[in-house]
C-alpha cells in the first residue's frame, strides 16, 4: 500500500462518525434484597455446599446451640474465652452444663496448645459477616480467635448475626471499611473443607473441617 492510499484510509477513519459502545447500567442505589431475602439466598448457597444451617433468634440462640450440642453428643467444644461469644458460652455452661461438652479454651500459645487442639471434636467461632450471592461466611481471625479454630477441628460451628449478611462482597467491604482498615487475614468459608483428586472424586474434610454448621441469629 502506498503512503498516499494509507493516508486516505486513515483520513476516512478519522472523519467517520463515532458511536460510543453502550455502557452497562450503574447499579441502582437501594435495590438490594431485603434481609429475609439475603438470609434465604445465603442459606440456599450454603446448603448446596453441604453446610448445615439453623436459624434462630437473639433471645434463643444459646438454647439452639445447646440443643445442637446435645443432639450431636460431642465431648469437647473449643471456644475463644476473650470474645463476647466466649463469655456468653461460659455463662450458659456455668448455669447448667449438664450433658454438654467440656469447654476447651483457646487461651495459650500454639506451641503449648498444639496437642490439645488436635483432639477437640468441635469448635465454635463468631463471624464478621456473610455474602449472600456467593454463599460465603466472612471470618476475621485475630489473636483472640485464631484461624486454627475454624481450620483444625473436624466440626466448625459458626455464629452469624443476620444483620451482617450482605448482598455482595463489595457491599461487605464498603460497610466494613476495608479500604481504610484492610484486614491482614480475612477468610471466606462456603462449606466444609473439600478437595478433588486427579479422577475428580470430591472428598470432604481432607484439609479442614468435615462439617460446617451455621447458626444464623435473626
Amino acid at each position: 500500500m502506498t503512503e498516499t492510499a494509507r493516508d486516505r484510509i486513515l483520513a476516512r477513519l478519522r472523519s467517520a462518525p463515532r458511536e460510543e459502545a453502550p455502557r452497562p447500567p450503574e447499579p441502582a442505589i437501594g435495590t438490594a434484597p431485603e434481609l429475609s431475602g439475603r438470609i434465604d439466598q445465603l442459606t440456599t448457597r450454603l446448603e448446596a455446599m453441604r453446610a448445615v444451617v439453623r436459624r434462630t433468634t437473639a433471645a434463643l440462640w444459646l438454647e439452639a446451640l445447646i440443643a445442637l450440642l446435645r443432639e450431636r453428643g460431642w465431648s469437647t467444644l473449643l471456644y475463644a474465652p476473650e470474645t463476647p461469644l466466649g463469655a456468653a458460652i461460659e455463662n450458659a455452661w456455668a448455669q447448667d452444663g449438664d450433658g454438654l461438652p467440656a469447654l476447651v479454651a483457646y487461651a495459650e500459645p500454639i506451641e503449648s496448645f498444639k496437642e490439645r487442639l488436635f483432639t477437640v471434636e468441635a469448635a465454635i467461632t463468631s463471624t464478621a459477616g456473610a455474602v449472600a450471592d456467593t454463599g460465603a461466611l466472612i471470618l476475621r481471625p485475630d489473636g483472640r480467635e485464631p484461624r486454627l479454630m475454624s481450620l483444625v477441628p473436624p466440626v466448625h460451628v459458626a455464629v452469624l448475626q443476620a444483620q451482617s449478611i450482605f448482598a455482595t462482597l463489595e457491599d461487605a467491604m464498603r460497610a466494613g471499611g476495608w479500604a481504610a482498615d484492610m484486614p491482614t487475614n480475612m477468610v471466606l468459608v462456603s462449606g466444609p473443607s473439600k478437595t478433588a483428586d486427579i479422577e475428580l472424586t470430591l472428598a470432604f474434610g481432607v484439609h479442614g473441617p468435615k462439617e460446617l454448621i451455621v447458626l444464623i441469629v435473626e
